[in-house]
């Protein structure tokens, strides 16, 4: 029998999936795998279909919350391909596939116009939104799935609604644009996330083939459903609600997944208001877990960065008051119901961080029930000098206490505008 034993020259690994050992043999090297004579079958196949589908270098290469995010993402993907093929046929039916009596030009133009609403809401939707997108990914991820699953409601009941069949499909047709514009952006921000080694082309290709892969799967299913489906409405719409409520359930838990490690509003708010409680800092982890993904009404005042100066201050005497007790790279105010912040361009990401957290703790205390319960107690301008004396206590040891947590304080997901003010500074 021969031995197993060699002189090992070299050892080699393909990142935590594969170790290999070179030894010395009869004037070459011989090349074994670590741990085992051989590879079975079946390790070759899922090995090959890692490669064809996974990122290279998976798993190190991703963040930790990769695999249950795209578990449940392909779920959500196969349920939006079943929904989207019964709304196809839906609307091949609206617009005169099968009726003898439809014309070619009637159904063009209603496809034209069901288009051309499309690109001037995606257009729009962009112009509005699309600085939102980064920092509330989660929140915009759902929501255009949600979106998603209302046209396709609106394109299914169409056709039993002739007389208003074209004022339907474009406003279906709308709403599928602003999909693609926030699905699109959001999927873009996750995968940076999920991007530990600067391999956003590779996650972004590799998500895609594992999309193709299941709209494959979908489509072969469809050619199963539909002989059913036709001309059985009731069917139709039962199989449309099962697919929608696994959809948004799929979503749901796909974004529930998402553990993110920079700040953005939310969860600085949320690990803010914890350290402010109990001293304790709150792991990424515990924040996104808190972290709302639904996209709500704010009860407190809203906080807007990045502004003009005279949002803030409406006179010299109240940009005296902005600086008092206040040496940082930024203004802070609170006016017509917002709480305000002014940027000098050499502000550093631990400065945006730290005004960041006097606007949350202000808004805090300037929204109801707060407000109500401590009427006229102080002025705003008092509060703001509260702030500046609040964070010279508690900043520097709340950002070691973040950066020890996991939390990743080089950068932001802070929802900036572009405003830079150079002020000069308070005379005494």
């Amino acid at each position: 029998m021969e031995t197993d034993r060699c002189v090992v020259l070299a050892t080699e690994r393909y990142g935590s999936a594969e170790s290999w050992k070179y030894c010395a043999g009869d004037e070459v090297l011989e090349r074994k795998r670590d741990g085992s004579e051989g590879e079975s079958r079946g390790n070759i196949i899922v090995r090959g279909f890692k490669s064809v589908f996974l990122p290279q270098g998976y798993p190190e290469s991703v963040s930790e919350d990769y695999v249950h995010y795209q578990f449940w993402d392909t779920v959500q993907a196969f349920c939006s391909s079943l929904s989207g093929t019964l709304a196809t046929q839906a609307s091949l039916k609206g617009v005169g596939v099968g009726n003898q009596e439809a014309t070619v030009a009637a159904a063009t133009v209603t496809w034209l116009l069901r288009d051309g609403t499309g690109m001037l809401g995606r257009i729009l939707f962009a112009w509005q939104k699309g600085s939102k997108l980064d920092s509330e990914a989660k929140k915009w991820r759902l929501f255009a799935d949600v979106l998603n699953d209302i046209a396709m409601f609106m394109e299914i009941s169409a056709p039993y609604f002739p007389a208003c069949f074209t004022l339907i499909v474009c406003t279906a047709g709308v709403f599928k644009s602003l999909v693609g514009v926030a699905g699109g952006a959001t999927r873009a921000a996750l995968t940076v996330h999920q991007a530990r080694r600067d391999n956003m082309a590779d996650i972004s290709a590799k998500d895609g083939s594992q999309e193709t892969l299941v709209n494959l799967a979908g489509l072969l299913v469809s050619l199963i459903l539909i002989p059913l489906v036709t001309d059985n409405p009731i069917l139709t719409l039962s199989l449309f609600l099962l697919f929608t409520i696994l959809h948004l359930f799929a979503n749901y838990k796909a974004v529930r997944a998402v553990i993110m490690e920079t700040f953005n509003e939310a969860r600085l708010s949320i690990v803010l208001q914890q350290y402010l409680t109990d001293k304790r800092i709150l792991s990424p982890l515990e924040a996104n877990q808190r972290e709302p993904v639904l996209l709500e009404f704010k009860k407190t005042m809203p906080i807007k960065l990045g502004v003009k100066l005279q949002e803030v201050v409406l006179s010299p005497a109240e940009l005296n008051l902005a600086l008092k007790e206040n040496n940082m790279p930024y203004l802070l105010g609170a006016q017509n119901g917002c709480v305000l912040v002014c940027l000098r361009p050499e502000a550093s990401v631990h400065d945006e961080i730290r005004v960041m957290c006097q606007a949350v703790w202000l808004s805090s205390v300037l929204s109801p029930p707060n407000s109500i319960e401590h009427p006229n107690q102080k002025s705003n301008w008092e509060m703001v000098n509260e702030s500046h004396k609040l964070m010279d206590t508690i900043f520097n040891p709340f950002l070691t206490g973040v950066e020890a947590a996991g939390w990743d304080i080089k950068r932001t997901l802070l929802d900036w505008d572009e405003w830079r003010v150079e002020w000069k500074t308070k005379r005494n």
